[in-house]
């Protein structure tokens, strides 16, 4: 049950989310697109270049100590979205992959997500395939590597890292099937300028373990001893929200850090507002037991 305090920030939110009337620079003039990404992605190229925490090593053989693991499905149904795409998502994944499987983290050193995977190009191996864009599904180089960045941020909100950059969703783009991780729990990319990046906060190294198989995407994070603090992910006051004919989705994801089962932190990791882009039905809320909360008046606080 939403208490009226988060029941007050949603509304807030939602308020913010109806007056904002400022137009990106990219929208007004589209033609300026390209020269923006070009400027972003270079100044961002010499910005990590030139940090020296962002110096990652790759070994080939692994620290022997699993500090988190986690699966993700390599298929899964998303709306009216083309199967093919899908088949060429993991031809991108894997070379990708192959980037980041057997990558040291050293103690104070920083990950970056496209410092390690570089610029996607087709002679590196990438195809088209499925980009979520202003809440459309579009096909473009290197598409489905945010399953890949989703993955990661996963399964480095279970390790000893100290999120540094990330970037949720702004809009909620399939209804849910099968999903098991909590709404907003993600993590959006762009080449190379939109990046996740992690801090190793502990006194160990931390490798990177991945791999695919037939049907799943596969990794962990080892070091090279366990560590007594453990991490569990927990959402708190998901809700869908109902204004009008629109809906909207909210929750807020916390990190509970544990030792031998006892919460000695919880820390708030993100709060996930987004308007949902397709067609939400009273089955659907049913079937899902969705909370839902009524905006529909201009005032109205229910």
């Amino acid at each position: 049950m939403i208490n009226k305090s988060t029941r007050k920030d949603i509304f807030d939110l939602i308020k913010t989310y109806e007056s904002e009337s400022r137009i990106a620079l990219s929208k007004r003039f589209p033609f300026l697109i390209k020269p923006i990404v070009f400027v972003r992605r270079g100044f961002t190229k010499l910005k990590n270049f030139l940090n020296p925490k962002i110096k990652n090593k790759k070994s080939n053989e692994y620290l022997k100590s699993v500090v988190a693991r986690h699966q993700s499905v390599l298929r899964r149904k998303l709306g009216d979205s083309n199967p093919r795409l899908q088949e060429q998502k993991i031809i991108n994944l894997k070379q990708a992959v192959d980037k980041l499987d057997g990558l040291i983290i050293e103690s104070n050193k920083i990950f970056s997500f496209w410092q390690t995977i570089g610029i996607i190009h087709e002679k590196k191996g990438y195809v088209e395939g499925m980009l979520l864009s202003g809440g459309k599904v579009k096909e473009g180089l290197g598409g489905g590597l945010c399953q890949l960045s989703n993955f990661l941020y996963w399964i480095f909100l279970h390790s000893p890292v100290k999120i540094i950059e990330h970037y949720h969703h702004s809009m909620d783009v399939f209804p849910d099937s099968g999903r098991v991780l909590p709404f907003g729990s993600g993590a959006t990319i762009l080449c190379n300028y939109i990046d996740l990046k992690v801090l190793n906060i502990s006194k160990q190294p931390l490798q990177i373990k991945i791999w695919l198989t037939d049907k799943h995407l596969k990794g962990q994070i080892r070091s090279t001893k366990p560590f007594k603090t453990k991490y569990h992910i927990i959402e708190k006051n998901h809700c869908f929200i109902k204004r009008g004919k629109k809906y909207f989705r909210y929750n807020e994801i916390y990190r509970q850090a544990k030792v031998r089962g006892k919460i000695i932190r919880e820390e708030k990791i993100t709060t996930n507002f987004a308007p949902v882009m397709y067609k939400v039905t009273d089955e659907y809320l049913k079937k899902n037991k969705f909370e839902v909360l009524d905006f529909t008046g201009k005032k109205n606080i229910k």
